[in-house]
């Protein structure tokens, strides 16, 4: 009995599981995972440190958007002087009457000495007005800072020379200094002496004067990266294509530019939150009433010999979020680092 012999399509049949085997070849499996964002990621989750600051972080920022609908579950806000309502809650000498500055089950973190003012609703509200004014001066500090640096960088020659002349004034300036002493002119141009200036006025004013100041360092920082970019091969090839120089900017030089922008950004909020609770504190920011960390901590630093817990409750939140974001921007530099060894 002869052998069947192979029908014609056997051969077929092997070509197709060649093809099978061979097509996983030409697309590696994971490699949409080897992207850069996806390895910055990665490398991100592995960093135990920066999880549980992002954690914190994002905790605060929840903390400050949902204020007011904690503040109406809680029963109470941070206007209301409840000892003027309630004598009995204040001692003879202004003092909270009950132990651990008057905390209870009704006052979580007990009452404002003198005013009696609920301290967990105003470190709430003071929480959201530091970190909605450090977050707006972020922003436009990044804006301005990114547009001067790539523009000077780009241009080169004398544009580069003049930005490169401002920014060494501006990096030279004391700036501590100058916001004590600017900031009366600034809320003078729009307000009479004798008038009330606006917390409004305040906020903005505060917002322009911090990035006045701070988008040199950044400016400072692009421009070195795209005075080294700019002689790229591929650079000259988009010149030598007849690309515009927007779209230069935009699609060659600025994807390339994120990773410090992302870096400078995270460490400079930090920064401006004290920042802003310092002029606070000196009295040329934010002022009472309006709930503000700095303005807290300078109102408890007025009672902290005989009464430390309103000091205490916005001087340690201040330091765990500054001290978490901290952590937080390190993090993400060690991530978004392609040399990284995590």
């Amino acid at each position: 009995m002869t052998p069947p012999t192979p029908s014609a399509a056997a051969p077929l049949e092997v070509t197709d599981e060649t093809e099978k085997t061979s097509a996983p070849s030409s697309t590696p499996k994971g490699s949409e995972s080897r992207s850069p964002g996806r390895l910055a990621w990665k490398r991100f989750k592995r960093d135990r440190t920066g999880v549980i600051s992002a954690y914190i972080v994002i905790f605060f920022f929840v903390i400050a958007i949902c204020a007011p609908l904690i503040s109406k579950l809680y029963g109470k806000d941070p206007y209301t002087t409840y000892a003027s309502q309630r004598p009995e809650l204040l001692d003879a000498f202004s003092y909270p009457s009950g132990p651990n500055g008057g905390m209870s089950s009704e006052f979580w973190f007990g009452i404002e000495p003198q005013l009696g003012r609920d301290v967990f609703t105003y470190l709430l509200y003071g929480i959201r007005t530091s970190l909605g004014l450090a977050v707006a001066a972020t922003l436009l500090t990044t804006v301005v800072g990114v547009i001067i640096g790539i523009t000077a960088g780009y241009l080169g020659g004398k544009t580069d020379y003049f930005v490169g002349r401002i920014i060494d004034i501006v990096l030279s300036f004391p700036s501590t200094l100058f916001f004590i002493a600017f900031m009366p002119v600034v809320y003078g141009l729009f307000v009479a002496p004798d008038d009330n200036i606006p917390t409004s006025l305040r906020a903005v004013s505060l917002i322009l004067v911090l990035s006045a100041f701070g988008w040199a360092s950044i400016a400072r920082l692009l421009r070195g990266q795209v005075l080294g970019l700019r002689e790229r091969e591929y650079i000259e090839a988009a010149k030598v294509t007849g690309a515009s120089p927007r779209r230069i900017v935009f699609k060659e030089l600025l994807p390339n530019l994120w990773t410090p922008i992302i870096i400078q950004s995270t460490l400079m909020l930090p920064a401006y939150v004290t920042a802003e609770a310092g002029l606070s504190f000196l009295g040329v920011g934010i002022i009472d009433p309006t709930p503000d960390w700095g303005v807290m901590i300078q109102r408890g630093a007025q009672f902290y010999t005989e009464d430390l817990t309103f000091m205490l409750f916005p001087g340690l939140s201040m330091v765990i979020f500054v001290l978490a974001f901290n952590l937080l921007g390190d993090s993400v530099r060690d991530a978004l680092d392609p040399k990284s060894k995590r």
